[in-house]
C-alpha cells in the first residue's frame, strides 16, 4: 500500500488464502521485513497463511527481506549480510516457506556490527569466507541445508552491466546450491529483445551441466 505517509515497510493481508484458492491459484506469496517495527506481527500472519495454504495443497513463497536502520553501521549497509540474511532465511523456512527469495549476500559480519542478536565465531571462521559463493552457500545452509529452495534476486537495473551481473548472480547461486534467480527490473526495464536475451542467459546457466555445485 503506497498511499500512506510516512512510508512504512509493512505488509497488509488484504486477501485470504481461501480467496486465492477459489481463484485457482497454485500457490501464495508474502513478504516479511525482518527487523522492521512490524516484523513480529508479519511473521505470525504469514505463518498462519502458509499453514492454511499447505492444508489446501498450495505452495508458498516468502520474500525474505531485512529492513531496519540498525542494519546500517558506520557507513556500511548490512541488509545483505550473509549472517543476517541467513537468519532471516532460517525463520522463513521455519514458518513453512517452500521457496525463499533473498538478496544475494554482499558482505558478512552483520551480527558483529549491529551489536545485538546471537552469533558465533565459527560462522565467520569455518562456515563462511569472503568468497561470494561461500556467502551464498551460508544462505542455502540456513534453508534446511538446501531442502527449501533459495532463489536470489537479480537486483535493480544498472544499465550496460545488467547482463553480466545477472549471469554472475546466477552462477553464484547455482554453485552455492541455490535453486534459481528471479530477475524483474533488469529484464523488464529495457527493450523486449534485450530483456529476453538477459532471461535466456540466466536460463543457460541453470541448463549448463558444466556449472556445478562448488
Amino acid at each position: 500500500e503506497l498511499l500512506s505517509h510516512p512510508e512504512s515497510y509493512d505488509q497488509v493481508m488484504f486477501g485470504s488464502v481461501e480467496q486465492a484458492w477459489d481463484l485457482g491459484a497454485a500457490g501464495v506469496g508474502a513478504t516479511v521485513y525482518f527487523g522492521s517495527d512490524n516484523a513480529r506481527r508479519q511473521i505470525g500472519e504469514v505463518s498462519e497463511a502458509f499453514a492454511a495454504a499447505h492444508e489446501l495443497g498450495m505452495f508458498t513463497v516468502l520474500w525474505c527481506y531485512l529492513r531496519s536502520p540498525a542494519f546500517k553501521v558506520d557507513g556500511t549497509d548490512y541488509h545483505a549480510a550473509a549472517d543476517l540474511t541467513g537468519q532471516a532465511n532460517h525463520m522463513g523456512v521455519t514458518i513453512e516457506a517452500d521457496i525463499i527469495k533473498q538478496k544475494l549476500p554482499t558482505n558478512n559480519g552483520g551480527y558483529r556490527a549491529v551489536g545485538f542478536g546471537k552469533t558465533h565465531d565459527l560462522v565467520y571462521d569455518q562456515l563462511t569466507s569472503d568468497h561470494p559463493i561461500d556467502l551464498c552457500r551460508y544462505q542455502v545452509a540456513n534453508c534446511y541445508m538446501g531442502r527449501i529452495g533459495l532463489i536470489n534476486s537479480g537486483g535493480a537495473s544498472s544499465g550496460a552491466s545488467d547482463l553480466a551481473e545477472a549471469v554472475a548472480t546466477a552462477v553464484i547461486n547455482k554453485r552455492a546450491g541455490g535453486t534459481g534467480l528471479i530477475s524483474g527490473r533488469k529484464a523488464f526495464q529495457r527493450p523486449m529483445a534485450s530483456g529476453v536475451e538477459l532471461l535466456n542467459a540466466i536460463q543457460d546457466v541453470y541448463l549448463d551441466a558444466s556449472v556445478t555445485v562448488a
